[in-house]
């Protein structure tokens, strides 16, 4: 009697300290929403970090253009052995006079030069590093709003099995309710053995649907975890019982969406950029054909001085500061060709920029109806959900009174079921169709 009542208290011990444990995972684990993932995956997301380092490069190839404007200065000396110095007054196979000269040598000075024109092609080469650097933050952005896009059908996809997982075993319950009310009145002789095996074939297929979604709803969780950059396995819960309420209208109109997308859309920035630095290099390759002014300026000191007549053993001290200008003859007829190519790749730019707005034009005109469809097909659910529910009523009632078979109640309460999966998906795809359609336009 002692050992019963020990294992009675055992157990009781052991079931408050599971409780406990559940109870502290549930605090633990925190509950997010879509809003919170989406920070997360900004932060985190490894696709995003990439496009981050991607856009510190333009920024410093921004700056290292910007620092050939700078001056050209440099500072050198050397320490040489000088050779006999022999002068050949009466030609080379006369004898030579040997100068005499120090056998060693030394020099010290700095060399100085600055740019004064050039066609503009060193600014001209900041304006196209800030064009590609501007390409990147486009990239960047557009690569923000793929990854948020992404996360919310991750997003959605779990609330919809969330969801799914909460019908089917609300559904099991109540097969397994209704297997014992069929099996008692199998008992008394009212309905057939058949009607037994029927539903416990049912209620098998609901446990088996709903281990599905069980592995369905850990690879969702997965996703999640994969996007916001955390380890494959952390727990992950979302808000999807209070997450209910949808919209019922757009917030623009088709062609305030066009007009949004055509001022904001990263993927048409992006090839309207393509234009810009298109239209630099058509510059950047004419300014070939203008002249090269610099301003230059040099001082040496050198031992010995053996660079003029009279030669001297001492120290000496010889500088320069003058303009230069160059023109490069050749530049009038080997830049033709390239002139050509360059304003080929501004036409190739534009036409482009030109397919990319038809693109941009019909996928807003997709999702923008995409989304009208959603909203109606949940009124159509809604509608159904009632109708259905009230099939499922009658049938059970006529069932009960062997008015009709249990076949058309166990296929009314599919289709109850599947009524409301219907329901959920489309309250989803309202949420999805209008985040897809803020992704495109460039105001996710």
């Amino acid at each position: 009697m002692k050992t019963y009542r020990s294992i009675a208290i055992l157990g009781v011990v052991l079931g408050l300290s599971a409780s406990s444990l559940r109870a502290q995972d549930a605090v633990t684990t925190q509950v997010m929403s879509l809003e919170e993932i989406w920070k997360l995956s900004e932060t985190n997301n490894r696709q995003l970090k990439l496009s981050a380092l991607n856009l510190q490069q333009s920024k410093l190839e921004e700056l290292e253009a910007k620092d050939h404007l700078l001056p050209e200065l440099s500072v050198g000396g050397d320490v040489k052995l000088n050779s006999k110095f022999l002068i050949y007054d009466g030609g080379f196979f006369s004898s030579p006079r040997d100068v005499p000269v120090k056998g060693y040598g030394y020099g010290v000075g700095y060399n100085l030069n600055v740019n004064i024109f050039n066609g503009g092609k060193d600014r001209r080469n900041i304006k196209i590093k800030q064009e590609e650097e501007a390409r990147r933050q486009y990239e960047v952005d557009l690569q923000k709003y793929n990854v948020k896009y992404n996360v919310a059908v991750a997003y959605f996809d779990l609330y919809k099995l969330l969801h799914f997982r909460d019908f089917m075993a609300a559904e099991i319950i109540a097969e397994q309710k209704q297997l014992s009310l069929i099996e008692s009145l199998h008992k008394n002789g009212i309905v057939l053995k058949s009607d037994v095996l029927r539903t416990s074939v049912k209620l098998s297929q609901l446990e088996l649907n709903l281990s599905d979604i069980e592995k369905k709803i850990d690879i969702a969780k997965q996703r999640l975890n994969i996007f916001m950059g955390r380890d494959n396995e952390e727990e992950l819960q979302i808000s999807y019982q209070n997450n209910a309420e949808m919209d019922s209208i757009t917030d623009f109109g088709f062609g305030a969406y066009i007009d949004i997308a055509l001022n904001q859309s990263p993927d048409y920035r992006i090839v309207k950029s393509d234009i810009n630095q298109s239209e630099l290099n058509i510059k950047q390759v004419k300014a070939t054909l203008l002249p090269k002014v610099s301003l230059y300026s040099y001082y040496n000191y050198t031992y010995p001085q053996i660079s003029f007549y009279p030669y001297s053993n001492d120290l000496w001290g010889f500088g320069q500061t003058g303009i230069k200008v160059q023109f490069s003859i050749d530049n009038l007829y080997k830049s033709k060709h390239s002139v050509a190519r360059a304003g080929i790749v501004n036409n190739q730019a534009k036409e482009k920029a030109k397919i990319k707005k038809d693109e941009i034009s019909l996928q807003v005109k997709e999702a923008y109806l995409q989304r009208q469809q959603a909203l109606e097909s949940v009124e159509t659910a809604a509608k159904n959900i009632i109708e259905t529910t009230e099939t499922v009523r009658v049938i059970r009632n006529s069932y009960l009174h062997q008015e009709s078979l249990l076949t058309d109640l166990l296929e009314a309460e599919n289709t109850l079921l599947e009524a409301k999966f219907s329901l959920t998906t489309a309250q989803t795809n309202v949420k999805l169709s209008r985040i897809r359609l803020q992704a495109i336009v460039g105001i996710l």
